[in-house]
C-alpha cells in the first residue's frame, strides 16, 4: 500500500477497482484467444487501462493468466455455495429440495464463464501442471465440502443413511454434471431449462433412493 493510504481509502478502493477490472478482462481475452494467442496489449484495450498498468499490477502474461484463473474461479465458486446453503435440514420434500438445489447448480455450471473457466483448464494443464489444483481450491473442491457439510447435517438428522458425506457428496455432483457435460459438448451446445431441470430430477431420485431409508417422496415409476 502506498505511504498514506489506509485500507478503504479512495486510492486503495481504486486500485482493488482497477485490479479486478484487469483480471476479468484479462479472462474474456484469455477465454476467446487461448493462451498462447492473448496478448498484454489486447487485455489492456478490453480493460481500458495503460498496458504499463498490467504489468505494475499483475506482473507479466504467465502471472496474470494464474490470477484470472482463480480470480474466475472464486466467483464462479461463490456462486455455487450460494446454491448449497439452500439445502435445509427441515426440507419438507427431500427430493423437491434436491431438484431444485441441482437445478441451481447446474444452471451455475453450465454459464458461459464455468464453461469457458473449464475449457481453458483442459487446454492449457500441460502448460500449467499446479493449475489444476490452484483452480480445485478455488473453486470445486468448496463446493464439495459445502454440499458434504450439508449431507452430513441431513444424516445427523436421520434423513439421509450415509458413511461418507465427502464421497456421497461427489456422487451428488457426478450426477448432475456429468450429462449436461456430454449432452452439451463442453458447453457448445446450449441445454434448455427444461433439460437440466430433468437432468436435476434424475440425480435426485438416484441419489436418494440410494441414501434414504425409505424411498418417501420419490417418484413412483410406471
Amino acid at each position: 500500500m502506498r505511504p498514506g493510504a489506509t485500507a478503504g481509502s479512495p486510492s486503495t478502493r481504486g486500485r482493488i477497482d482497477k485490479r479486478q477490472a484487469i483480471l476479468e478482462a484479462a479472462f474474456v481475452i484469455f477465454a476467446r484467444e487461448g493462451y498462447a494467442q492473448a496478448s498484454v496489449d489486447a487485455i489492456a484495450a478490453e480493460a481500458g487501462v495503460a498496458k504499463p498498468t498490467i504489468y505494475n499490477h499483475l506482473g507479466g502474461k504467465e502471472n496474470l493468466f494464474l490470477h484470472a484463473m482463480t480470480a474466475t474461479a472464486e466467483r464462479t465458486t461463490a456462486r455455487s455455495l450460494a446454491v448449497v446453503s439452500r439445502l435445509a435440514v427441515d426440507a419438507a420434500d427431500l427430493h423437491t429440495a434436491f431438484a431444485d438445489v441441482g437445478e441451481a447448480l447446474l444452471s451455475c455450471y453450465c454459464s458461459e464463464e464455468s464453461w469457458a473457466l473449464r475449457r481453458l483448464l483442459h487446454a492449457e494443464i500441460v502448460r500449467f501442471p499446479g493449475l489444476f489444483d490452484a483452480i480445485g481450491a478455488s473453486g470445486p473442491n468448496q463446493v464439495g465440502e459445502a454440499f458434504a457439510d450439508r449431507l452430513a447435517r441431513l444424516a445427523l438428522a436421520g434423513r439421509l443413511r450415509l458413511t461418507d458425506p465427502v464421497e456421497a457428496a461427489e456422487q451428488f455432483l457426478a450426477l448432475i454434471t456429468g450429462p449436461v457435460a456430454s449432452r452439451s459438448a463442453l458447453g457448445t451446445r446450449p441445454l434448455g431449462d427444461a433439460q437440466l431441470r430433468r437432468v436435476a430430477e434424475a440425480a435426485s431420485t438416484t441419489f436418494l433412493r440410494a441414501f434414504t431409508a425409505a424411498p418417501v417422496g420419490l417418484p413412483v415409476s410406471d
